[in-house]
């Protein structure tokens, strides 16, 4: 297996482990099980790529992300802690996040690229981006975005 990402993964999980980093081993560990039921997935005649394991990522930080919402509407703060300090160690892996002036300039061009003009089209759009954006921004955050410029196009008076 000649991929950067899962190296990367594997040679930080012997470090953190030799540097008795418990918390950071375990999310490793749990990181590349993912990665192994990916490969068991697709086939073991097949390579897993960078998208792929880019895609394990962003599920699992996905994961993370649900848990810890979930915890704070439970009243468990120190479970929401506790994936919260899972999600930071997975975000290393992750490309760096695009900030809301730079999905609005995707978001824009895909929707005057599609010709979507009306709310009914967010599927259209989000279908686009998301292949754009994949591990770099929130689906939910990039669907908000996409129905609010689609609704100020259908709000908008033809001339």
């Amino acid at each position: 297996m000649n991929n950067h990402l899962e190296e990367k993964i594997k040679y930080d999980l012997n470090i953190s482990f030799k540097e008795r980093k418990k918390k950071e081993t375990l999310v490793l560990r749990e990181l590349l099980s993912a990665l192994h039921n990916e490969q068991i997935k697709i086939g073991k005649d097949k390579e897993l790529t960078e998208q792929n394991i880019l895609d394990v990522l962003v599920r699992e930080a996905k994961k993370r992300k649900d848990a810890i919402i979930l915890y704070k509407k439970g009243n468990r703060p120190e479970k929401a802690k506790n994936e919260k300090q899972e999600l930071e160690i997975i975000k290393k892996y992750l490309p760096e996040e695009l900030n809301e002036t730079e999905l609005l300039t995707i978001i824009k061009k895909t929707i005057s690229k599609t010709g979507a003009q009306s709310i009914g089209e967010v599927g259209k759009v989000m279908g686009v981006v998301m292949s754009q954006v994949k591990g770099r921004a929130d689906g939910g955050k990039i669907k908000i975005l996409v129905e609010k410029e689609l609704k100020k196009i259908e709000n908008q008076p033809l001339s």
